[in-house]
């Protein structure tokens, strides 16, 4: 049975995730927590997260979370969330710059494109992800399948091999990223109808190997 820890550090759809959890996988013990000792003895973990980063990456100090997730980040089948994605950068130009967890590196940036070229900042509602990596967690979902989102900053990694999916707004942006047993979404699947549930059904499943 998959135990399933859903970070708790004060932001985020804590309730709405772990019900998306619940309808894939009934039968998995799925505990929303801060307590380091349940987050390590998970089989999986998802860090999820809406609001801003500076705020994030307090609360995540102030509860001694930092160095359980680059623990668990490394060992575990792991997913971050809007929020809890960007925070996996190495820095975010968000509240006048504040670093990030460097779980991939690059920068988190304003859509200050989309914004001077006309287009509504945050980013908000259903768009396409194309997929840009043959993943585990895109099974069954189709490519360019829509998905929900709210931002007003995306991801501007090093490594663009770690591009899991590209979504256009104005400009194409990183939408989701991966590497080994880590995998990130600046979407929301738990809003995000069949194919977010499909993802996180993926996720469940998945043992980590890409």
């Amino acid at each position: 049975m998959s135990e399933i820890a859903v970070i708790d550090y004060g932001m985020g759809n804590l309730r709405s995730v772990a019900k998306a959890l619940e309808t894939v996988a009934p039968k998995a013990k799925i505990s929303v927590t801060a307590e380091p000792a349940v987050i390590q003895a998970a089989s999986h973990v998802l860090f999820p997260g809406v609001g801003a980063i500076r705020d994030c990456m307090s609360e995540l100090q102030q509860r001694d979370l930092l160095g359980v997730i680059a623990e668990v980040a490394k060992q575990k089948p792991f997913l971050g969330i809007c929020l809890g994605m960007q925070a996996m950068l190495s820095r975010s130009a968000e509240n006048n710059g504040v670093d990030g967890l460097g779980l991939f590196a690059g920068e988190v940036r304003y859509f200050d494109a989309a914004a001077k070229a006309g287009f509504k900042v945050p980013h908000m509602g259903w768009n396409q992800v194309k997929q840009s990596l043959n993943h585990p967690l895109w099974q069954d979902i189709p490519d360019e399948s829509r998905f929900y989102f709210v931002h007003s900053y995306y991801v501007d990694p090093v490594n663009t091999t770690e591009v899991a999916g590209e979504t256009t707004y104005h400009e194409a942006f990183a939408s989701a990223m991966a590497r080994e047993n880590v995998f990130a979404a600046q979407f929301h699947p738990e809003k995000s109808q069949q194919a977010g549930l499909q993802l996180l059904n993926n996720f469940v499943q998945w043992d980590g190997q890409s």
